[in-house]
């Protein structure tokens, strides 16, 4: 057979969330309400836990920096988002694109690790109280930051190099509001059976990573909250986690239906709705679940408003 030589385009063309013109409108002040409010959530936890010294906690910490993950990888895509919404250039080029993917990816998959991470560390909490801040030092805490960082940066490396090696010669126009990977595959001239074994398996490597870690870490939480005797005690117990599994069960839930589904059952138009629920909803949603929830938060937050003056 002879070989075909495919020049990759120096562009794509992203179509964004609706063609419809009654319905941008809508669409940009909705995704402007949702970023703006993923901003001031997101950015107001991080510096709260900073400035309050009674949330420099090995909680607070993880929690500080799942507000980070979740800042970073709706920032990604957000803006571009918004603005093509409008735009008549709805362009972004090659290297955009990758870079795009690239730090989704890194901030998305360490969020999901760091979801293992903080299920460890409410056991740690609630198994031995007194030995939580000797178990859980600030040695402890740095290292296993940086192996969820890793981690991250690894699957983002492993995935933007997989998909963006193939050869685009369908067409340039992505289906989408962003450079997501099934939009990308589909627009791929070469085989893409590897990629899509790829990302099944780096999806199933995180998977394997934070599910049976969050439900082990429970098991034992539960063995540990039985041998409280307080009701009191048991409830105070249960509530420190409620917040964390409310997050960690939105989370999974939207990730195993987007890319765990047989590759017949795509339908782009459906997955743009997937797609801004987890790229854009939950990372809105995440810091206000923990700052309703958490009584020490929300001690932090009126406290804050007292040296405020409000």
């Amino acid at each position: 057979m002879m070989e075909r030589n495919y020049s990759n385009p120096t562009e794509f063309i992203l179509l964004g969330i609706t063609s419809d013109p009654d319905l941008k409108a809508t669409f940009f002040v909705l995704f402007l309400i949702i970023y703006l409010v993923i901003l001031i959530a997101n950015l107001g936890m991080i510096i709260l836990i900073r400035i309050d010294t009674h949330l420099h906690l090995p909680m607070y910490f993880f929690l500080s920096h799942m507000s980070f993950c979740d800042l970073c990888y709706s920032s990604a895509i957000g803006p571009k988002a918004l603005v093509d919404i409008f735009a008549k250039d709805k362009s972004i080029s090659f290297i955009g694109c990758a870079l795009q993917l690239y730090f989704f990816t890194l901030f998305g998959d360490s969020d999901c690790v760091l979801l293992a991470v903080m299920a460890l560390d409410r056991y740690m909490a609630i198994s031995n109280p007194l030995l939580y801040t000797v178990k859980m030092s600030k040695r402890v805490c740095y290292l296993l930051i940086a192996g969820v960082y890793m981690v991250g940066m690894m699957d983002a490396l492993i995935i933007t190099t997989s998909n963006f090696t193939l050869s685009f010669c369908r067409s340039n126009e992505i289906n989408h509001f962003f450079c997501d990977i099934p939009p990308l595959l589909s627009l791929s001239c070469s085989d893409t059976h590897i990629n899509e074994m790829i990302l099944f398996i780096v999806s199933a490597f995180i998977e394997t990573v934070t599910i049976p870690g969050v439900l082990i870490s429970y098991c034992y939480i539960f063995l540990s909250v039985l041998k409280i005797h307080s009701t009191e005690g048991r409830s105070k117990a249960f509530s420190t986690c409620i917040s964390h599994l409310t997050v960690f069960t939105i989370f999974q839930g939207t990730l195993l239906f987007m890319y765990f589904r047989p590759s017949s059952t795509y339908s782009l138009d459906q997955d743009k709705m997937t797609s801004l629920f987890y790229s854009l909803v939950i990372p809105m949603l995440n810091p206000l679940i923990y700052s309703l929830r958490n009584k020490d938060v929300k001690k932090a937050l009126g406290n804050l408003r007292n040296k405020l003056g409000f």
